[in-house]
């Protein structure tokens, strides 16, 4: 039993010693904000803090960095066509996110809506075009695609839906072809 008091006593003190030794940083060498409070620290003085916390760290890869940071993906103008807008706006888009706007046509109440959209969005899904689903109003969503060039595919597929009023992408409405635009539309023609 005395031994075991002796090894703890000695442990005790060895920590101790290391305790008391241990080397507190010079407050000279600090800069004036990291002598401050942490309660006191300004948004500036947390930012140089987290700078400092990741300037040894790995950049991340490109996949992982939030969008307004990544590089942009390389577009070959000599393969584009001038005189379709919409292609090119495409090719802009592609992997950046992006939402369409898309109307039920009719009178639909809100779980109406949300059945066909949710329906729409599963047919999307299953040709691979991930698009997020959001509820906005009774008749109305927002499609949210990822890879934003898959918002004209989705697009195409969309106005041939028979419930569909319109899609709009970046300001352009796209009428359904079962919607009243669309026929009113195509009575103009006829004049």
């Amino acid at each position: 039993m005395m031994k075991l008091l002796r090894k703890g006593s000695l442990l005790l003190v060895i920590c101790l010693v290391v305790f008391v030794s241990a080397k507190k940083s010079d407050d000279t060498n600090k800069p004036h904000w990291a002598k401050k409070d942490i309660r006191d620290y300004t948004d500036a003085d947390m930012v140089r803090l987290l700078e400092q916390w990741e300037e040894d760290e790995e950049p991340l890869e490109p996949d992982e960095l939030p969008e307004h940071l990544r590089p942009q993906p390389k577009i070959d103008l000599s393969q584009l066509d001038v005189n379709d807008p919409e292609a090119m706006l495409q090719q802009t888009k592609k992997g950046r996110t992006l939402m369409a706007f898309v109307q039920v046509a009719g009178s639909p109440t809100r779980d109406e809506s949300e059945t066909i959209t949710k329906i729409w969005q599963s047919s999307l899904w299953n040709n691979h075009i991930q698009a997020e689903r959001y509820m906005i109003e009774d008749a109305r969503a927002i499609f949210m695609f990822k890879d934003g060039s898959h918002a004209w595919v989705a697009k195409d597929f969309l106005v041939e839906q028979e419930k569909c009023e319109s899609v709009t992408i970046e300001g352009k409405v796209y009428p359904g072809k079962y919607s009243s635009k669309s026929s009113d539309k195509s009575d103009k023609e006829e004049l």
